[in-house]
């Protein structure tokens, strides 16, 4: 959606997408909106209580399995495990994507692990997809005049057209670009702590193939799971802000880190996403 200011200042109803590393605070951005009548879409959220819903579960069962007390538990129905997924805790989410390495570290064999990254794939394919309807349950189901879209740090690697053509069709996407000192503070908040992310199959092969020699290693499981998250975080940061700044190009406009953390309210929010817009316009 490519609007001009006067345009987007006379929206009755503003429907945004943000893109960005996880970190540049798209979520804070969207939590704060939704005390002022936006309804805030989560990706993620989406992804962990509706697509990938069964197997989290089935892999929260499948540890519970291994403790006698809880199998025989479960085989007899006498207990029941339930997700307590919500937009501020997605830690099941990322807990199911996990890690890969060394199985006694909790971390995943190669063929396990592609096997999550192809399913988190589809999911969040299909939970971009769903925006537009989200958009409309917004409106119409719930009353909420505004619609933001907190698309998770991975939508750049879908590589399905299809995504951002509906995004765009139906929201004005806004890239937050990290300033080079919040480039800096992701890169070293993954050093602290190593989550599981989410790669493209082809680069994942490429990296494992230069992580293992370096490191001088015969089978993925020698692999130490948070060492491969530290060791490659900073490279698929990199490789992943050339194809942010190809969608702001071809498909809307972008915003600094810097600027979205001056943000405090819906109104300052609709004039950076107008200062944003300006400085994009034909001259």
């Amino acid at each position: 959606m490519r609007l001009t200011p006067d345009e987007y200042r006379n929206l009755p109803n503003r429907r945004i997408t943000l893109l960005g590393m996880s970190g540049v605070g798209k979520t804070h951005l969207s939590n704060m909106l939704r005390r002022e009548d936006w309804f805030h879409y989560s990706g993620d959220y989406r992804i962990g209580t509706r697509y990938l819903s069964e197997p989290i579960l089935d892999n929260i069962k499948a540890q519970a399995m291994q403790v006698p007390f809880l199998r025989t538990l479960l085989r007899l129905d006498s207990i029941q495990i339930i997700n307590n997924i919500t937009v501020d805790n997605l830690h099941p989410v990322s807990s199911f994507l996990g890690k890969l390495g060394n199985p006694e570290r909790g971390g995943l064999s190669l063929t396990e692990f592609k096997r999550r990254q192809a399913l988190h794939h589809q999911a969040e394919v299909q939970a971009m997809l769903d925006v537009p309807d989200f958009i409309d349950k917004a409106r119409f189901l719930f009353g909420y005049p505004h619609f933001i879209n907190d698309a998770g740090g991975s939508v750049s690697e879908l590589e399905t057209p299809e995504v951002m053509e509906t995004l765009a069709r139906h929201t004005l996407i806004l890239y937050i670009r990290a300033t080079k000192q919040n480039q800096r503070e992701l890169i070293a908040r993954a050093e602290r702590d190593p989550k599981p992310l989410y790669y493209r199959e082809e680069f994942l092969d490429e990296q494992l193939h230069h992580y293992m020699a370096e490191r001088n290693l015969e089978y993925v499981a020698q692999i130490d799971p948070d060492d491969f998250v530290r060791w490659v975080f900073p490279i698929l940061f990199r490789a992943r802000l050339p194809r942010y700044e190809a969608i702001a190009r071809d498909y809307g406009y972008t915003l600094l880190s810097s600027e979205l953390a001056e943000v405090r309210d819906a109104a300052d929010f609709d004039e950076l996403v107008l200062s944003a817009l300006a400085r994009e316009e034909p001259a």
